[in-house]
Order: structure tokens, then sequence, then C-alpha cells
């Protein structure tokens, strides 16, 4: 237990602001071996971001005068929150990604541009459109249903943190290996630390099956024998598509990944499964989900 708290607040130290600073930060010490373990609680990163960021939402989404933009203004409030929990550490890595592989088609010319500290054409307008995005897709959850607003907004955080995870295990590191700071990561994910974070994901998910939040939204619907697990399933499917989508681009283009595509495959798939989720609702309306 001691060793598995060491490495949850060291993945909160290095994947978000969440400070972990003076003895705290001494008892949990630093290693090349401990930062490979800690990667098994990247998903358990967005337990934290994404109860934070659910608990903003409801408490505005409850506070705010009821009418149509209250969804609107949560959204926008809730997604600013996780871009300062993380030190838009991912929309970072987003932006790095778009930047390479929009602005050459060469490899080692995409690889020289994503080191490159300066945001481009290509990365302001991935960011852009990835906050518009989630700010969109998260308003139109709240207008159906504040439970589903805010029960999928913490899933979203877990489920899109888990994925990446898969990158690691399957291509090879090509950042540079000398200033990389992803490369401890990198270099080994273990079977078992890979079967945390899928535990992590499975808990997240069966949170939001059965969880206040999710009664909430069977009352909303008046339906009470309403089952939610389509809804969970086919947002996680979409948020599973988008990494492979981002998993081949990565593996044919880089012939292998960096810190910077972890970060942009996570952005991705936290936008399908608001997406996922949004069009599941609209197959499954209230009162008719199997």
């Amino acid at each position: 237990m001691r060793s598995f708290i060491r490495h949850y607040l060291l993945a909160l130290q290095f994947f978000s602001r969440v400070p972990v600073t003076g003895r705290l930060a001494d008892w949990v010490g630093f290693s090349p071996a401990m930062l490979r373990a800690s990667a098994a609680h990247f998903p358990g990163v967005g337990w934290l971001v994404g109860s934070v960021v659910a608990l903003l939402t409801w408490g505005l989404l409850v506070l705010l005068p009821a009418g149509p933009f209250a969804p609107l203004v949560a959204a926008t409030l809730g997604t600013a929150l996780s871009v300062v929990m993380t030190g838009a550490f991912h929309e970072d890595g987003l932006a790095d990604v778009a930047d390479g592989l929009g602005g050459s088609y060469n490899r080692e010319r995409a690889l020289e541009i994503m080191k490159d500290s300066r945001v481009g054409a290509f990365g302001a307008i991935a960011v852009m459109l990835a906050l518009l995005c989630k700010v969109a897709l998260l308003a139109m959850l709240g207008s159906l249903s504040m439970g589903l607003m805010v029960a999928g907004v913490f899933a979203a955080h877990v489920v899109s943190r888990t994925w990446p995870l898969l990158t690691i295990r399957l291509l090879p590191h090509v950042g540079d290996s000398a200033v990389s700071k992803s490369k401890p990561l990198a270099a080994q994910i273990s079977l078992p630390a890979l079967g945390v974070a899928h535990l992590w994901c499975f808990m997240a998910l069966a949170l939001v099956g059965f969880s206040p939040d999710a009664m909430h939204l069977v009352a909303e619907t008046g339906s009470p024998s309403i089952n939610l697990w389509p809804l969970w399933g086919l947002a996680t499917g979409f948020s599973v598509l988008a990494w492979a989508w981002m998993h081949r681009w990565f593996a044919q283009r880089l012939q292998g990944f960096t810190g910077d595509c972890l970060g942009a495959a996570q952005q991705v798939s936290e936008i399908a499964f608001y997406l996922g989720l949004a069009l599941a609702w609209g197959l499954w309306p209230a009162g008719a989900v199997p």
C-alpha cells in the first residue's frame, strides 16, 4: 500500500499541477523506475481531475439560474478548471503533434518541429477546436441531463487517460532521449501496470453506472427501468476508436511515439467519449434504452 500511494502521488506530481511538494515530495521520492511504475496510475489522476471538475459542474448547474445557457457556462468553467489542474499538459502535447505532423510529411522534420516550444498555426487551431468541441459537447449533455453531464465529465477524464498507456506498450519511443521527460515512462510498461490502469478505468465506469448521478439521470428520464450501460459502452467504444486512429497515425508517420503523442491521444479520446455519450442518448432516448 505504501508503494501504491507513493506511485500515485508521483503520477499526480508528473501529470498534474496538484501540489506534491515539500516533505510530501521528499517522502514520495523519485527514480526512473518509480516514474515507470507511476504510469499505472495515469487513469487515477483522471479520477482526481474528473472528480473536481464534475463537482464544480454540478455546483454550477445547481446554483446558476435555470436556462439554456447554464450548461454552457458550467461546461466552459469546468473545462477551464481541468486545464488549470493539468497545466495544459495534454493540450500542449496536442498542439505539438498538430504542428509537427501538420507541418511536415518528413518524419525527422516532424519530430524536430514537435520539439520546438513555439506554437504554430496547426497547433493553435487544434487546441482551439479541441476546447470548442469539449465545451459544445458538454453543454449539449448538460442540456439533456445534469446527471449525464456530471457523470460523463468524470468518466471521460479517467477513460481517456487509459488508452495512451497501450501506445507505450505497443510502440517504441522516438523522442529525444537526452531531454525527453517521458523517456522513463516510455522505456517500459509492464502488463501488471496495464492491469492496474484498466482497473482504475473499470471502477470509474462501474461508479457512473451505479452512482447517485446515474440514479439522478434515471429520475430525470422518468423511466426507472432504463439501462444506462449502452450509454457508457458506446462512449467508451468511441474513445477506444479515437485512440486507435491516433495510434495508427503515430505508427505510420513517426514509427513510434513521443510524450506529446500521449497527450494528444488523451485529448482526442476525451472528446470522442463525450461525442459517443451524446450519440448514444440520441440512439437510445430516454425510456427507450434496452
